[in-house]
């Protein structure tokens, strides 16, 4: 789909959702509120500047709008559901933090469920634009693809969820080389592609066979260009990779990578990273301000040594950093080299109720802070099990790629605690090697509430 056409269709999505939140603030207002004075006016103002940015930066962060969301209604609709209730619980939150009493709250639970029906009926409305483009002829390109193959198939499915603006026609490839029952209609020969993308008025021909393969695509190639149709190549990669690869640009050098890494965009390191220190500064501020004292105490109490637990791990680039525990074992030579496991007799009997509690690894908060942890990534490994590990599990050092977490997706996956056997790193590194791949904020913010409530159901490998 037109790339331009996209960012129209993402500008009238976001601007019908701001319109629609606005119009359910002014309307609930006119209607619970009666003669605003100068003394409110400021705090009604403070709401609707709270309500207006929350949801765009919401929306921003969590991808409501992104091209991939907007062109499938499911994953539109879902997005927005998961985006509107985060949203409210952070309205929760502002009044609760601000302690604002001047805004009615009748006009607030009115302007709450007044937008949400209008995200309702913008989702139907969105509906309807789209079947709307799709009767516009203008708006479409009818294409042909030249053979049938894998990547013709892969093609074809792609246009039918994705093209907006796009209508297959069919296949040009010889019938008998066909053995199934195809998706589209087989058009013609090679030999006769031109002349029946004249009479179907074809604007594209997408070409899965290569000039590499079959001399005469470059004679096609000047005859579609003769005819102002666009002629386009799709070259099938796997002749030249036994796996699947990322093709980038430099300008006009490809550039091929063997995985996807969201965050080696910049625009995603700086959401991740405005995440990381929003959640570890209230983390600090409510919670380590009392913790450290009251937890520190019962530490000293029970056995003799430092309230914090230090030690060298391996984090992103391989680099070594000092990794913050609170103290949960008595002071030991084997700290540095010798995992915790089930009824280890280091564990104090403090330690062993903030160790099930996951409330020793609060003070990498502060490692998060420092840029040298993330909330959620692969858990960082002491540098002699880093060491041990990339020897037995192959592509154990890509996960060095990202910086390491306080939780992450093996994690919440079940894969923590003591590793007795190589197959149980395996499935930690392949679990840290997907979310490395699939990495967006709303990953983020579930791998997040996962570990809240496995800490409050039991999980049977914190010891």
């Amino acid at each position: 789909m037109n790339k331009q056409f996209k960012r129209y269709l993402q500008f009238t999505l976001i601007a019908l959702d701001l319109f629609m939140l606005n119009l359910a603030f002014f309307i609930s207002k006119m209607i619970f509120d009666q003669g605003i004075t100068t003394k409110f006016f400021s705090a009604y103002l403070a709401f609707w500047l709270f309500l207006n940015t929350f949801w765009v930066i919401l929306s921003f962060i969590l991808g409501s709008y992104t091209e991939r969301v907007i062109l499938h209604f499911e994953s539109f609709t879902k997005r927005t559901v998961q985006i509107y209730i985060i949203w409210i619980v952070f309205l929760f939150f502002y009044l609760f933090f601000s302690r604002e009493t001047e805004v009615s709250r009748l006009f607030i639970l009115a302007t709450i469920i007044a937008f949400g029906t209008a995200l309702l009926f913008n989702r139907f409305l969105y509906v309807g634009i789209k079947h709307f483009i799709r009767r516009q002829d203008s708006l479409f390109n009818n294409v042909i693809i030249i053979g049938y193959n894998e990547t013709a198939k892969k093609l074809a499915e792609y246009f039918s969820e994705e093209g907006i603006n796009t209508h297959l026609l069919g296949f040009v490839e010889d019938p008998k080389n066909v053995m199934e029952l195809s998706p589209y209609p087989i058009l013609c020969g090679m030999d006769d592609v031109i002349k029946v993308s004249k009479e179907l008025d074809v604007q594209e021909i997408y070409c899965t066979i290569t000039p590499e393969q079959n001399d005469s695509i470059y004679t096609l190639m000047r005859e579609a260009e003769n005819e102002v149709i666009r002629f386009k190549v799709v070259p099938n990669l796997s002749f030249f990779f036994s796996k699947p690869v990322i093709i980038d640009y430099i300008k006009d050098l490809p550039i091929l990578s063997l995985r996807s890494e969201p965050l080696e965009d910049v625009g995603n390191r700086v959401k991740k990273r405005a995440l990381d220190v929003t959640v570890s500064l209230l983390v600090c501020i409510f919670f380590l301000s009392w913790m450290i004292p009251l937890l520190g105490l019962l530490i000293l109490i029970e056995s003799r040594g430092p309230i914090f637990f230090s030690q060298m791990r391996t984090g992103k680039n391989n680099k070594m950093f000092k990794c913050y525990k609170f103290r949960s074992m008595t002071v030991n030579k084997d700290s540095d080299s010798v995992q915790a496991t089930k009824n280890d007799r280091r564990v104090t009997k403090i330690g062993k109720i903030i160790r099930k509690t996951s409330l020793d690894e609060f003070p990498q908060f502060f490692n998060v802070l420092k840029g040298e942890m993330s909330l959620v990534g692969p858990r960082p490994h002491m540098v002699k099990h880093t060491n041990d590990y990339s020897k037995i599990v192959d592509q154990y050092m890509i996960r060095q790629f990202l910086k390491p977490g306080i939780t992450g997706w093996a994690q919440v996956n079940g894969f923590r605690g003591e590793i007795s056997n190589p197959k149980q790193i395996e499935l930690r590194v392949k679990h840290d090697l997907w979310y490395l791949e699939n990495w967006n904020v709303w990953l983020d913010l579930r791998i997040m509430f996962l570990t809240v409530y496995n800490v409050f159901s039991g999980e049977k490998n914190a010891y």
